[in-house]
């Protein structure tokens, strides 16, 4: 006695053939949702200083609290502060912002990177001292104006400018800093 066998795939065949397509199809979404879950997650611990630094090179647009943007080549970033050196028609001095001034950003990539150096976790009050150190002329711009002078002291979360002007010292909290420029 000899059997026929169909010429197509029998019932069970194409029943089974169906659960290891959905089988698969289930596998995939299930690994594009940990996808999803693990990009947010990553999303979740970026910070602004990590975002400036995955692009330190790159021209960038820093518009302030007080609504002025701040055009420049981004030459440092630590996790409180920027560094820019300021692009025409801005003026071509170097400006460092604190990220707490930062109202918005045009010029960021997607990407982040973390910090790698101890200098990253530097906060404002060294790279002050520096300027102070130097007796740099700067002008310190707040949201209740702007003045030039020299950094004179910076305490823990101030600094004391020195007008040029002769109109003596201004204490400025840091943060009322929106931020410090070269002063020609």
């Amino acid at each position: 006695m000899t059997s026929v066998r169909p010429s197509g795939p029998t019932r069970w065949e194409a029943l089974f053939s169906d659960l290891e397509a959905q089988a698969r199809a289930q596998a995939v979404a299930e690994a594009d949702a940990l996808v999803s879950e693990l990009t947010r997650a990553e999303h979740a611990t970026m910070t602004l200083a990590d975002r400036f630094r995955a692009v330190v090179g790159a021209v960038v647009t820093v518009e302030l609290l007080d609504g002025a943007p701040l055009r420049g080549v981004l030459l440092e970033a630590a996790d409180e502060w920027v560094l820019l050196q300021g692009l025409r028609p801005e003026p071509a001095s170097q400006h460092l912002v604190p990220l707490a001034a930062v109202a918005a950003v045009h010029g960021l990539a997607r990407q982040a990177t973390s910090a790698t150096s101890r200098r990253d976790s530097h906060g404002l009050g060294p790279v002050l001292r520096s300027l102070q150190r130097d007796r740099a002329r700067v002008a310190v711009r707040t949201l209740s104006g702007v003045w030039a002078g020299r950094i004179a002291r910076v305490g823990r979360d101030h600094l004391d400018v020195d007008l040029l002007d002769g109109r003596g010292t201004r204490l400025v909290p840091f943060t009322a800093l929106l931020v410090v420029s070269e002063a020609p």
